[in-house]
């Protein structure tokens, strides 16, 4: 990371995980966006008055790890593929820096919103126990033979805005692998607004057009899942997949 992008993020007021609580969004609106990582420096001086950033340990960039399960013929990334209305994915995850660990469903409905439910676990596992997978079968609602796929691993940074209606994450360092291959996006930046319900007010949403950053559609594990698997059925993402490999091109 270039040091006029640490600079910038010592210059926001910091927030503390108990406060940032009460911004939790397990139940939200989700708008994402994608760009190359030379214009994050600019983005983030716009945002200081706007923005408190998260700091754990002194730290105001935080370690994410994450290790999805599919079924062995990916029918959670068909889903999304596929463009269903009712959506999960599967996770455990782990937040490195506050210590915690989780496995998470994330599930998307035909509005457009984002569930995220999770149950604390001690540790990431390589398999399931009962308790998991008889959580994960009562919210998906089917019983589903579900193996580890890919690691999706990154460095996220957390704003809060001063009204506390918003979350804003920013992911860096993007790199997946499994047991067989392995694959980054460290030239871009993933960046996300959280709402209770969209409001076109959100000061990253108005910075972000002024750099002609347009909101996209996009999934991590889906995206990773193409670089790992690259015979895998994609044609309806090929317009993130060009894009993708464009800002690529322009870091």
């Amino acid at each position: 990371m270039s040091m006029n992008i640490e600079s910038s993020l010592n210059q926001f007021s910091t927030v503390s995980l108990d406060e940032i609580k009460s911004v939790n969004l397990m139940n939200r609106m989700d708008i994402k966006f994608v760009f190359s990582i030379s214009k994050l420096y600019p983005l983030l001086i716009n945002l200081i008055d706007s923005y408190n950033i998260l700091e754990i340990d002194k730290k105001r960039i935080q370690e994410y790890k994450s290790l999805y399960y599919d079924t062995i013929d990916r029918f959670f990334f068909l889903q999304h593929h596929n463009g269903r209305g009712h959506r999960n994915k599967v996770r455990f995850r782990e937040y490195v820096n506050s210590g915690l660990s989780f496995l998470e469903v994330k599930s998307k409905n035909n509005k457009k919103k984002t569930i995220k439910r999770r149950m604390n676990v001690e540790e990431i596992t390589y398999s399931l126990s009962k308790e998991h997978q008889d959580y994960i079968n009562q919210i998906i609602g089917t019983k589903l033979n579900l193996i580890p796929q890919q690691w999706v691993n990154f460095n996220r940074i957390t704003f809060v805005d001063k009204l506390k209606t918003e979350r804003l994450t920013i992911d860096l360092d993007l790199n997946f692998s499994n047991e067989v291959s392995a694959g980054d996006f460290k030239e871009i930046v993933v960046a996300e607004i959280k709402q209770d319900r969209f409001t076109k007010s959100s000061q990253f949403v108005r910075f972000a057009k002024m750099q002609n950053i347009s909101p996209i559609r996009l999934s991590k594990y889906c995206m990773s899942t193409i670089n790992l698997e690259p015979g895998i059925k994609k044609n309806r993402f090929k317009e993130k997949v060009l894009l993708i490999n464009k800002l690529k091109k322009m870091s």
